[in-house]
């Protein structure tokens, strides 16, 4: 089994893939290799996108790594592979993106990715720090999670979801933020699970042993 992080120069990778290393030894999962490599990517057995600044740079750093776009969405859209977003990686898993300008992203879950609004205008954005999931569809990435568990968030945008079904959990900042999303073979967590401690760790674990 092979697990690929996705490289296309989105922010420093290191922590995650050390995360993603450790709980494949933990379960058995195969190798994790961070990789820029499109011929690696479409024979990956399960693929993890992060992403790092504003939505619009991320897209086009993306799309400008055309063979290795290219060789992402065919192992997603035709082959059915696992796929795993994070923080901005999950939001380019959207239709549109609407910081700084309005920018397509991969529409693989309908909705708009778009700032943070708080009610309480004491709250401060960029929502960064710890908070509590609150669950709201079961799947296999939340085996042993419940609803009160904390992960790390930092991001000024958030995943505003067209079908109510696809948002998997939110917190509370304000009124409800989106923290996971997910359809078919697809998941995506708005938090960092590599900077989520135990939490965190039993995500990717979850992640490398689903089966969808």
């Amino acid at each position: 089994m092979l697990t690929a992080i996705i490289d296309y120069e989105s922010g420093n990778l290191h922590s995650a893939e050390k995360a993603f290393q450790r709980m494949a030894r933990e379960t058995g999962a195969g190798e994790v290799v961070v990789t820029s490599d499109a011929d690696v990517v479409a024979r990956a057995d399960r693929l993890v996108l992060p992403g790092d600044g504003a939505f619009p740079a991320c897209a086009a750093e993306l799309r400008g790594h055309k063979g290795l776009y290219d060789a992402m969405v065919e192992a997603v859209e035709q082959k059915g592979r696992p796929f795993l977003g994070i923080c901005v990686g999950m939001q380019l898993m959207a239709t549109t993106g609407h910081e700084y300008e309005e920018t397509p992203g991969l529409g693989w879950v309908a909705g708009d990715v778009v700032r943070i609004t708080p009610a309480d205008v004491a709250l401060k954005v960029p929502h960064m720090g710890w908070n509590d999931l609150v669950i709201e569809t079961e799947h296999p990435i939340f085996a042993g999670i419940t609803s009160g568990d904390h992960v790390y968030f930092v991001h000024s945008y958030h995943f505003r979801v067209t079908n109510p079904g696809e948002r998997l959990a939110h917190v509370d900042y304000g009124g409800p933020v989106t923290a996971v999303v997910g359809r078919d073979t697809m998941v995506g967590l708005q938090f960092h699970p590599e900077k989520s401690q135990a939490i965190g760790l039993r995500m990717i674990g979850n992640f490398l042993t689903w089966r969808p």
